[in-house]
């Protein structure tokens, strides 16, 4: 699995996870907890550094060294 996932697509995409948790946890009460799910989507694609939606459109936010 090639990277496809850059350094600032990776920290947005923690940033992303962060915000989806809180707001899952947050609303625990009001039964909207599932959306705190979605998170994991981020925090999985940050991590492994390869996202299979960027893959599928061709797109790559990792840069290229030049030699």
């Amino acid at each position: 699995m090639p990277k496809n996932v850059g350094l600032i697509d990776r920290i947005v995409r923690f940033v992303l996870f962060i915000a989806f948790a809180v707001f899952g946890i947050l609303n625990i009460s009001t039964g909207l907890w599932w959306v705190g799910l979605f998170g994991l989507i981020f925090l999985v694609t940050g991590i492994a550094g390869y996202c299979p939606i960027w893959h599928a459109f061709g797109v790559k936010t990792v840069s290229v060294k030049k030699l």
